[in-house]
């Protein structure tokens, strides 16, 4: 397995586990407060993680500079969404707004930069 597919899969299962457990407790505690959250874990953190895990395992046998670009704006990114939006919506700290919606912003401009490089990835792909 290689080293990229292992990280993120790794990333994915911590993930998916995050949200089945929040999703539990949503369903337990008859409140769905954490809807975006939960969704976003499971979509971003454990969806796209898991894919892209399995992308360098059958696709991305080398280890390019813009796969490593690649991989850790993915991993940064998905916690900085998802860290960031749970800040945001939940208040757990009373941190001023700014603070919480410049982690939350920064978390998804930075996952954004995951997506444009993993297209990148696939449209220079070689065999």
């Amino acid at each position: 397995m290689s080293k990229y597919s292992l990280v993120l899969l790794r990333f994915a299962s911590v993930f998916g586990l995050i949200g089945a457990i929040l999703g539990a407790h949503m369903a337990g505690a008859g409140s769905y407060a954490f809807r975006p959250i939960h969704a976003h874990i499971l979509v971003v953190g454990w969806l796209s993680l898991f894919a892209w895990a399995v992308y360098y395992k059958v696709f991305q046998k080398t280890q390019t500079v813009l796969a490593k670009v690649h991989v850790w704006s993915a991993i940064l990114g998905t916690v900085g969404l998802t860290f960031g939006m749970w800040l945001y919506m939940v208040k757990p700290f009373n941190f001023p707004e700014v603070i919480t919606m410049i982690i939350y912003i920064g978390g998804g401009v930075t996952l954004l930069v995951s997506y444009i490089t993993f297209c990148l990835l696939t449209l220079l792909y070689r065999q």
